[in-house]
C-alpha cells in the first residue's frame, strides 16, 4: 500500500497541475484577506452603527475576540476548498485523460488499493495546502489582530477551528476523489464540481433565506446540510445564535466525506475501463 502512496505523490509531484492551482489561489487568498481586514476593523471597533435587535445577538457573537481570530487564522477557507476539490477531481480523472488507467489496473488490479491510495495521496496534498495557507493566515492574522487592539488570541476555540479547518480541506479532498470517479472526463468532471460547489452555494443561501423569511428562523438550521456552508459553520470559533452548533457542521461533513470516498471505491471496483 504504501507503495501505490507513493507512486500516486509522484505522479501528483511530476505534473504541473499543483502549483498552477496554487498561483491561481494565491491571489484569491489576499483579496479574501483584505476582506476579512475590512470586516474585522469593522466588527472589532464596533462601526456597525445600530444593529436590529434581531441580529444584535449574532453580531456580538461573531464580535468576540475568538471568533474575530477564527476567522482570520482561517481566511480563504471557501476558494481553497474549491482548489483542493478540483484536485482531487484531477487526481482521478487524469489517469482517463492521459490513458494510463489501464496500465494501473493491470500492474496492481485490486482497484480498491488504487482508489485507497488515491484517497491518501490527495488527503497528503490537501494537508500541505492547509498547512501553507494556515502559516500564512496566522503571520497575516496576528498583524491585523493586534493592530486593530485585540490581540491574537491562542485561545482553545481558536486553535480548534483551525484544526476543523483542516478536517475540511482533507474531507473536500476526498469529495473530488469520488466525483472524479463518477464522471470520467476531466473537464465534464471539474465544470460539474465548480458549479455544484459555487451554484450550490449561492443557490442554497438564496432558497433558506426566503424561506427564513417565510417561514422562520429555524429554516436556517437546514444550512447544515450543505456542504460548503457546513464547512465555514466548523470554523466560527464560537457558535452563533440562531445556527446550528460548530459540533453539527463537522459532524455532517464528516458524513459527506466517508460517503464520497466510499463511492469511489465501489464506482472504480464496478466499472468497466476498457
Amino acid at each position: 500500500m504504501s507503495n501505490l502512496i507513493r507512486a500516486e505523490l509522484f505522479k501528483i509531484r511530476t505534473t504541473k497541475t499543483w502549483w498552477i492551482m496554487a498561483l491561481i489561489y494565491l491571489p484569491l487568498w489576499g483579496i479574501a484577506l483584505l476582506v476579512n481586514w475590512g470586516q474585522t476593523e469593522v466588527l472589532a471597533r464596533d462601526l456597525f452603527g445600530d444593529v436590529p435587535a434581531g441580529q444584535a445577538e449574532a453580531v456580538g457573537a461573531v464580535s468576540q475576540p475568538d471568533a474575530l481570530a477564527a476567522n482570520l487564522y482561517t481566511n480563504g477557507q471557501f476558494l481553497g476548498l474549491l482548489m483542493v476539490m478540483l484536485l482531487g477531481i484531477i487526481v482521478v480523472t487524469g489517469e482517463f485523460f492521459h490513458q494510463t488507467v489501464t496500465t494501473t489496473f493491470l500492474t496492481t488490479p485490486r482497484r480498491s488499493a488504487v482508489v485507497l491510495a488515491k484517497l491518501a495521496a490527495t488527503a497528503c496534498l490537501a494537508l500541505i495546502f492547509w498547512l501553507g495557507t494556515t502559516s500564512a493566515n496566522l503571520l497575516a492574522g496576528m498583524a491585523i489582530l493586534e493592530q486593530v487592539g485585540v490581540g491574537a488570541q491562542w485561545g482553545g476555540a481558536v486553535w480548534e477551528a483551525v484544526a476543523l479547518n483542516g478536517l475540511a480541506y482533507l474531507l473536500w479532498a476526498f469529495f473530488g476523489v469520488g466525483l472524479g470517479t463518477l464522471i470520467r472526463s476531466q473537464i465534464g468532471a471539474t465544470v460539474t464540481g465548480i458549479l455544484l460547489y459555487l451554484g450550490g452555494t449561492i443557490g442554497a443561501l438564496t432558497v433558506l433565506t426566503v424561506a427564513a423569511n417565510r417561514l422562520g428562523d429555524w429554516v436556517n438550521n437546514l444550512q447544515v446540510l450543505v456542504p460548503s456552508l457546513a464547512s465555514a459553520l466548523m470554523i466560527t470559533g464560537v457558535d452563533i445564535p440562531g445556527e446550528p452548533p460548530r459540533w453539527a457542521g463537522a459532524a455532517v461533513l464528516i458524513g459527506y466525506g466517508l460517503v464520497f470516498g466510499l463511492i469511489g471505491i465501489l464506482t472504480m471496483r464496478r466499472r468497466d475501463i476498457s
